[in-house]
C-alpha cells in the first residue's frame, strides 16, 4: 500500500531533509519525475511528507525545478495542505538576516516556467488575490511568537528569475515599490498548489541584504556562499519553527479556507 500524508513541507536552499526515521517514496507524474524521493516520518503523531524542492543535492536551479512535477507527487501521496519555506533576500531596511518573513502576498518576475496544470483544453482560472492560505500562514505565525522568534506578519515577495541575483537598480526598483523580500522559487509553486486545491503559505528566512541596500550591513553584494551560509546557520531554528506550526495546523477537511474550493472540481 502506497504511503499517505495529509501534510508535506518542501524545502528550500540547504534545507534537504526534515524528519529523521523516514521511508522514501519515488513516484512518477505526468510532469515527469519530482526534484528527489518523498520522505515520510512522523510529527505529533501524524505522517508528514517532505520533498526538497531543489534535489537532496541542490542540483535544480530555480528555473529548472519541475515544479508540476513536486507538487502533483505531493498530491498524489494525499497531501493537502503544503508549507514551503524558502530562503529570500530582504529589500528593507527593517528586515534583517537572520529574522523570518511570514509572507502574505507575492508578484511574479519569473518567464518561461510551465505555472499551470490547465494547459487546455479545459480551461480554469483561480482565484489568486489572497495567493497564501490563511490559515496556514496562522500557525506560523502563532508558532514564531510562541518560540519567541523574530518573524514579520505578512509581506510581499517579488520572485524572480535566477538564478543569478538581482542588479542594483532592480533591488532599488523592488525596495521603492514597498516589496519585502526577494525568491526565485514561489512562483508557480504557490500558484499550481492552489490549482489543485491545496492549502499552501511560506515563511521566508532571510540570508542577506539584497544588492540595492547591501551597505546596510557592510557586507558587500549578496553571493550564493553568503546564501547557503546563512541558510545552514539558521537551519536548526527554521526546523524548530516548522515543528511547532505543524503541531498547530489542523487537517484540510477541518478547515474554513477556500483553498479546496479554488479547482471548482476541475483538479487535472
Amino acid at each position: 500500500m502506497p504511503p499517505s500524508a495529509s501534510l508535506g513541507v518542501l524545502g528550500g536552499s540547504g534545507f534537504y531533509h526534515f524528519l529523521d526515521d523516514v521511508e522514501q517514496h519515488t513516484l512518477d507524474t505526468p510532469f515527469g519525475p519530482p526534484s528527489a524521493p518523498v520522505t515520510f516520518g512522523r510529527l505529533h503523531d501524524r505522517d508528514v511528507a517532505f520533498l526538497p524542492r531543489h534535489g537532496a543535492a541542490h542540483e535544480h536551479p530555480p528555473h529548472r525545478i519541475n515544479y508540476r512535477a513536486n507538487l502533483w507527487a505531493l498530491h498524489a501521496f494525499g497531501v493537502r495542505r503544503v508549507l514551503g519555506p524558502c530562503a529570500a533576500g530582504s529589500l528593507q531596511p527593517h528586515v534583517h538576516p537572520g529574522d523570518f518573513v511570514v509572507c502574505d502576498q507575492f508578484v511574479d518576475r519569473t518567464w518561461g516556467r510551465p505555472g499551470t496544470f490547465f494547459d487546455g483544453p479545459t480551461a480554469n482560472h483561480v482565484a489568486f488575490a489572497e495567493p497564501y492560505c490563511p490559515e496556514l500562514r496562522a500557525a506560523l505565525v502563532a508558532a514564531a511568537r510562541s518560540r519567541e522568534v523574530r518573524a514579520l506578519d505578512g509581506g510581499t515577495v517579488v520572485v524572480v528569475q535566477g538564478p543569478r541575483f538581482s542588479t542594483r537598480a532592480e533591488s532599488r526598483w523592488h525596495r521603492a515599490q514597498g516589496w519585502e523580500v526577494v525568491n526565485m522559487t514561489q512562483c508557480p509553486e504557490a500558484v499550481l498548489a492552489r490549482e489543485l486545491g491545496m492549502c499552501y503559505a511560506t515563511v521566508a528566512l532571510i540570508t542577506d541584504y539584497d544588492a540595492g541596500i547591501e551597505d546596510l550591513d557592510g557586507a558587500g553584494p549578496v553571493s550564493q556562499e553568503t546564501v547557503f551560509s546563512i541558510s545552514e546557520e539558521n537551519l536548526g531554528r527554521l526546523r524548530q519553527l516548522l515543528f511547532t506550526a505543524i503541531e498547530r495546523i489542523e487537517p484540510q477537511d477541518a478547515a474554513s479556507c477556500a483553498c479546496a474550493a479554488a479547482p471548482n472540481g476541475m483538479v487535472p
